[in-house]
């Protein structure tokens, strides 16, 4: 027993012994928190100043516009500038912003208009943000330990999800939102100072064996040409269009189906975050990249939506949102995980912008839908179409993944023999 539960743990945290990752999954942890923190805030702020559900999706919508219309091109700064640099840039511009949306609320001064204008510009801002930190992670830890990194990064986000909203709640009710936003503001050091500690000569930065083109149409046609890295992010577009908005339809299931108030929110986030940390162990065990795990996921996941959609009481719905958030780090992790390995090194930083596209750009789109489906059809139908959505692409997905040479696509894509692809994921079986 005591043998086993070693060799559990030292592949569920394997990632951890690389110094680099070490810091930076530190400095992470209280940004993430922090993060948390906000969203509650900013979901229950939305709801005080204008008591709409659409103007909720609406400034989740300017959140990820800059996401959806930006990606292609914010892939081209992530390929080509060093990412401890972008990293400073776009975490100082966080902090900046979260401290001055604090300060407004803090004094009383924030209309709705200036939401949607830090929206944007938050928006902006994570455009890069986003695809630098994910390739930057493959570049701490190499592609052995990717899986796991990528793994314990999302357990990571979603055990802040579980605290950062209670502790959000609490804030709430004692001192006012405003130390939501100005809590997040001094998160974004913590990440800082880690970058500062990473020593650039542990670095796994590979060498491009193709000339990149550097013009915004490159990623889009590279992806198409790829069924595996054109399958997850079709999939991943629908999900995260109508399933992952729970920004939108969390707030509006807490307060209008349940009668409940920010705690209420904050459970039904935080319970997702603890589901999220059960299945991110899990997860995080397994190095193999099965393409039919991905499949089962996206399924199990939309089930698990559609589940807790139809819970009669707010107790159930959180029991509910467990499931939720063990099935969704499954589907995230081995998504991210499948088009990284996928993708040639000069096209990686593209592709993870396509993957931020896919995943929160297309809240544009489905924050308003979700958003006008909760306020005048009922929360219920909103989070139930997500479930739906979600079992639709896996059943999409399976049309192609279930068939595809996931060892060949590798090995062609990377610029291994096949034997090698085999041999180093037999190795780590």
């Amino acid at each position: 027993m005591t043998t086993a539960l070693k060799q559990f743990s030292e592949q569920t945290f394997s990632s951890l012994k690389v110094r680099n990752y070490r810091f930076y999954f530190i400095g992470q942890a209280f940004s993430h928190a922090g993060n948390w923190m906000q969203v509650v805030g900013l979901g229950w702020l939305v709801l005080q100043l204008t008591g709409s559900g659409a103007a909720l999706g609406t400034v989740l919508a300017f959140r990820f516009m800059p996401m959806l219309l930006g990606g292609p091109f914010a892939g081209i700064i992530v390929d080509r500038f060093d990412k401890r640099r972008i990293l400073y840039a776009t975490q100082s511009g966080f902090a900046v912003v979260s401290l001055a949306l604090g300060l407004l609320v803090y004094t009383d001064l924030i209309q709705v208009w200036m939401l949607y204008i830090s929206a944007v510009t938050y928006g902006l801002i994570d455009v890069i943000d986003n695809p630098t930190r994910q390739t930057f992670v493959h570049e701490m830890v190499g592609p052995t330990n990717l899986r796991n990194a990528v793994t314990l990064n999302s357990t990571e986000a979603n055990l802040a999800r579980a605290i950062g909203p209670m502790i959000a709640g609490s804030l709430i009710v004692t001192v006012g939102i405003a130390f939501c936003f100005l809590v997040n503001a001094a998160s974004f050091l913590a990440l800082i100072t880690a970058v500062v500690f990473i020593n650039e000569k542990e670095l796994h930065r590979e060498a491009c064996s193709e000339k990149p083109d550097w013009h915004l149409l490159e990623s889009t046609s590279y992806a198409a040409s790829v069924p595996v890295i054109r399958t997850v992010l079709i999939a991943m577009a629908v999900i995260g269009t109508l399933a992952y908005e729970f920004q939108v339809s969390l707030p509006l299931l807490a307060q209008t189906t349940f009668a409940g108030a920010a705690a209420d929110y904050a459970a039904l986030l935080s319970a997702m975050g603890a589901g999220s940390v059960a299945g991110g162990l899990f997860a995080a065990s397994r190095v193999k990249v099965a393409p039919h795990e991905f499949v089962a996921s996206a399924f199990l996941f939309g089930f698990s939506i559609f589940v807790t959609a139809i819970m009669p009481t707010l107790s159930l719905a959180i029991v509910g949102m467990v499931f939720v958030g063990f099935f969704s780090i499954n589907l995230t992790s081995l998504g991210n995980t499948m088009i990284q390995l996928a993708a040639a090194p000069h096209m990686r930083g593209r592709i993870m912008s396509l993957w931020s596209m896919a995943m929160f750009g297309s809240t544009l789109i489905g924050g308003p839908i979700i958003g006008l489906i909760g306020q005048y059809i009922g929360p219920r139908w909103g989070l139930a179409l997500g479930g739906v959505a979600a079992m639709g692409a896996a059943g999409y997905a399976a049309r192609t993944l279930l068939q595809t040479d996931w060892v060949r696509t590798v090995s062609e894509r990377v610029g291994m023999q096949t034997e090698e692809v085999e041999v180093e994921r037999s190795s780590n079986l």
